[in-house]
């Protein structure tokens, strides 16, 4: 799919049906993972792939939008990889993180399917039904699986600001 149309005709898909999602389909979509930029190249992501009925029931502990979906991918960082600014000691675990998300919401709708940027989690809850140590930060979660019949963008989905009220040139 030309990027263009890519980047206008996706959407949050909140209504997903039960059907597996194909081997090959989770491998483009790890790919575009692992190929996302990162800073200093440091590639401190780290992804759970959740399948199963188990790993399902995880992680609607954790979060109630798991949207019926067959899979689920989470995407974390390692904090004690990501690059560190020298300035004021920032890291950019949270950053690399949220830029491999972008790459797999694009992959995903790119390849027919639907999903969704779960951000409202319980990061404690997800900790302990994951077993993550303490340097692995949940980001992000993505539940994934193909659109349901009656799947339709939000009804604010295409309500976009005008490129005057968010771009300013020179500064502030």
């Amino acid at each position: 799919m030309e990027y263009s149309q890519l980047i206008k005709e996706r959407y949050s898909v909140r209504k997903l049906d039960s059907r597996p999602v194909e081997e090959s389909k989770l491998a483009a979509i790890l790919e575009a993972a692992r190929v996302a930029p990162t800073a200093v190249n440091k590639q401190p992501q780290r992804i759970l792939v959740l399948r199963g009925e188990k790993n399902m029931q995880k992680l609607a502990a954790c979060t109630p939008y798991t949207f019926n979906a067959p899979m689920a991918l989470a995407v974390c960082c390692n904090r004690d990889e990501a690059w560190v600014r020298p300035f004021d000691n920032y890291n950019s675990g949270v950053i690399d993180a949220s830029v491999v998300g972008t790459h797999i919401m694009l992959a995903v709708h790119d390849l027919g399917l639907g999903s969704t940027w779960v951000g409202h989690f319980d990061p404690a809850a997800f900790r302990k039904e994951f077993n993550l140590p303490d340097n692995i930060e949940p980001v992000v979660v993505f539940p994934i699986g193909y659109p349901a019949p009656e799947a339709k963008p939000a009804h604010l989905h295409e309500k976009r600001r005008p490129l005057e009220e968010t771009v300013v040139y020179d500064s502030f």
